[in-house]
């Protein structure tokens, strides 16, 4: 059935509890605290900025360990994905969800920037927010949106992770490969 494969899973298990969880304080707490203190909405941009590129080193060591910890399961769990009735259909869902999180990820990111940039009291951060202007309404609003995405789609993950858990006991292995077996015959006769 299976093995323990306790360092792969708990590079996949505490790199999405970290990105979960910074996501979501962050969200949360940070732009909330921003929002309390930070006066003017220059002055909220800047506070929010400065927590959230201290956060991306950390957040993007946490992305990696969890993309490396699910490939490692994923290789380890290679044959149940190929013949557990169930387990291909929510790593199918768990790939695309995971891609999702990513993307915004990336574009929150990349919004954060440009809103980072602009607000910038320093003189070199000014010069290169105007060769790449922006609406800055427009880029607080997707940013908004895209910080509140990232936690709704890595808490997805940590549900298709629990059902992937329960996927993997024994009382579910045996039954799921014996009737992915018996469609498979079904289908060939």
């Amino acid at each position: 059935m299976s093995e323990r494969n306790t360092v792969i899973r708990s590079l996949h298990d505490l790199g999405l509890a970290a990105w979960f969880g910074g996501s979501l304080m962050g969200a949360v707490g940070l732009n909330g605290a921003a929002q309390d203190e930070g006066g003017v909405e220059a002055g909220r941009d800047r506070i929010s900025s400065s927590g959230w590129a201290k956060w991306a080193p950390v957040n993007a060591a946490a992305v990696g360990a969890h993309l490396f910890g699910g490939g490692g399961l994923l290789a380890v769990n290679a044959h149940r994905v190929a013949t557990q009735q169930g387990v291909g259909a929510s790593t199918a869902a768990k790939t695309v969800v995971t891609a999702a999180a990513l993307a915004a990820t990336a574009y929150a990111r990349i919004l954060g920037k440009k809103v980072e940039l602009a607000s910038s009291t320093d003189h070199g951060d000014a010069e290169q927010a105007e060769k790449h202007p922006i609406d800055l309404d427009k880029a607080r609003r997707h940013l908004a949106a895209t910080q509140w995405a990232v936690p709704a789609l890595t808490g997805c993950l940590v549900v298709l992770n629990a059902l992937h858990g329960e996927q993997q006991r024994p009382v579910e292995q045996v039954p799921g490969m014996w009737e992915r077996a018996r469609s498979a015959a079904h289908l060939m006769s």
